[in-house]
């Protein structure tokens, strides 16, 4: 992919967000690439050294606050006629539930993967602290001469550690996961806000 490709698709991938807004970030990439050609690399390769269009518009979006694309989505591109005014405050109840619903389906998805994520990090730590507890007790029962039940605690013991190690690495996949998911659903949602200004 050529410069001018990359940057058209950057462009394209834009569309929606304020003029400016896409005139800064073509302007910063376009630097981009000529900082790379002048480093001694073709065309092509500087553009393959900056990553892929889809990889750079999500970068984008990602550094783009949601309040800022609610509000450029909602400002008015004129003035608005009386009529409009009229249809806006009767049709209230219905478009101001909507939105409100919509933002509560959001931030339920939000609460509902962290939420999770918590529960597998506190299954995490019943098993770590309960393999001390169970160690402990089977020290206990060293110190009162009781071999068999030691041995069967200090098996135990060895359970819940193992267990807990395995929840570890769990609990850390779901956490990337979990943060993976969150950008997915934010970037879903900036998306939804700039095709809305695109069909305007």
């Amino acid at each position: 992919m050529n410069k001018s490709e990359f940057l058209s698709s950057i462009q394209s991938g834009l569309r929606g967000l304020p003029k400016e807004d896409i005139e800064e970030r073509l302007s910063f990439y376009s630097e981009m690439i000529d900082d790379q050609i002048e480093e001694g690399l073709s065309e092509e390769e500087a553009v393959a050294e900056i990553g892929t269009a889809d990889g750079v518009l999500s970068q984008i979006l990602s550094e783009i606050p949601l309040s800022r694309l609610v509000k450029e989505s909602v400002k008015p591109k004129r003035a608005l006629k009386a009529w409009e005014i009229v249809l806006l405050v009767l049709t209230s109840p219905v478009w101001v539930s909507l939105l409100i619903a919509a933002f509560v389906i959001i931030i339920s998805a939000y609460i509902v993967i962290w939420s999770l994520l918590i529960s597998v990090w506190s299954i995490e730590l019943v098993f770590s602290l309960g393999s001390v507890y169970i160690a402990a007790n089977a020290v206990v029962f060293i110190s009162q001469s009781r071999f068999w039940q030691c041995m069967a605690y200090f098996g135990a013991s060895i359970a819940f550690v193992g267990i807990a190690i395995l929840m570890f690495f769990v609990c850390k996949k779901a956490f990337k996961g979990a943060i993976v998911l969150t950008k997915k659903i934010t970037e879903s949602t900036k998306l939804i806000f700039i095709r809305k200004r695109v069909a305007k």
